[in-house]
């Protein structure tokens, strides 16, 4: 056997540990008081304390697209005369489709037109949805009777002469019968600029059916998340979309699904992976994503920053027989450290001498 040096014998060991995505830890066995010093034939490779930013994020796969259809239904009675095409998106105060021929106008809202507003003083949130439309495409629709947006009890906006001739002069304007006054199905109400996304119903059909599906104009990524991840991401956080040429584009988290995907005994038990949830992801700049539709991207959550501390590789990292950690100068004296974050192949550290710019031993 080779003969043992008096000095300190040092064991250096990598292990890779799975610290919130990727990372590794660098023990090397030395004895309390001594350090580890090199041979003068071998290199000494070293890394610089610096100041930095460290986040803790993951990537997960993610589906470009425009999100979830939802069924459009039709309302009142007629026959279906015309569609609109897949890709088409609707336009407040324009027409989405035709019954009986008729040109039937979208509006937005929340409410549907479930009755007819003809009766002068009937109070509800349909009411309120005429009112905030028409005032949106330039109508003046007089005082706002009643009070509005107030919770729960909120009744919505009254029904006035003023809001019925704002209607009529609309009507007229939009070659409709001027009759200031508006029937279920002679108007659609949708949450907001929508896309058409396929189309259901033909021409003959009755207009009470399903006539189309819509999604939302804006392209967003949709990414599948373990529901016991679901406090480590809020909507407003930011994340990185990584496109498939390549390019990584910034965007923001936009929402969260309550609807949890295997969460009950049935789901379970026809879902081979884990509980998910589906976050919602927009691009900060639209043209980023101009020349897709849909696609397979990759999306980074960077779930918890620290900014402004001293890291180093965690390679650098010695554990001490007596408990601790320390890094290792270039003459092999030890400085012992606390450990922070672990991130993208560095770790926090901090401690009595341990300053931005100084040079220690690093094992990678």
């Amino acid at each position: 056997m080779a003969r043992r040096s008096k000095g300190v014998i040092a064991l250096s060991v990598v292990l890779v540990a799975g610290v919130t995505g990727t990372g590794a830890y660098a023990w090397r066995d030395v004895h309390s008081g001594h350090a580890t010093r090199p041979s003068a034939h071998e290199p000494v490779r070293t890394a610089t304390i610096t100041r930095t930013d460290l986040s803790d994020s993951r990537t997960l796969p993610g589906t470009l697209g425009f999100g979830t259809p939802h069924a459009l239904k039709g309302a009142g009675q007629g026959i279906v005369t015309r569609l609109p095409k897949p890709g088409t998106r609707a336009v407040r105060g324009k027409a989405l489709y035709r019954i009986d021929d008729r040109p039937v106008p979208v509006f937005f809202g929340d409410t549907p037109f479930f009755r007819p507003l003809a009766k002068r003083g009937v109070r509800g949130h349909d009411v309120s949805v005429l009112g905030d439309n028409l005032r949106a495409l330039g109508y003046d629709t007089g005082p706002v009777a009643g009070p509005r947006n107030t919770g729960d009890d909120d009744e919505g906006e009254e029904f006035t002469p003023a809001l019925a001739a704002a209607l009529q002069r609309w009507q007229h304007d939009t070659g409709q019968a001027a009759t200031g006054t508006l029937a279920p199905g002679r108007a659609v109400v949708l949450p907001g600029p929508v896309r058409v996304d396929s189309v259901q119903a033909q021409p003959g059909d009755a207009a009470e059916g399903t006539l189309l599906t819509y999604t939302s104009a804006a392209k967003t990524v949709t990414v599948a998340m373990e529901a016991t991840d679901l406090g480590t991401v809020t909507s407003g956080d930011s994340a990185a979309i990584t496109l498939p040429d390549g390019r990584t584009i910034p965007g923001t988290v936009k929402a969260l699904s309550r609807t949890v995907r295997g969460g009950s005994a049935e789901e379970s038990a026809q879902q081979t992976g884990p509980a998910t949830i589906d976050v919602t992801v927009v691009a900060n700049r639209a043209k980023d994503l101009r020349s897709l539709d849909a696609a397979a991207v990759q999306v980074r959550f960077d779930t918890t920053t620290r900014k402004g501390v001293l890291a180093v590789p965690v390679g650098a990292l010695v554990a001490l027989r007596e408990g601790g950690y320390a890094v290792q100068r270039p003459n092999g004296t030890l400085i012992a450290v606390t450990t922070g974050m672990f991130a993208g192949g560095l770790v926090e550290v901090r401690g009595t001498g341990v300053t931005a710019g100084a040079k220690v031993v690093t094992a990678s």
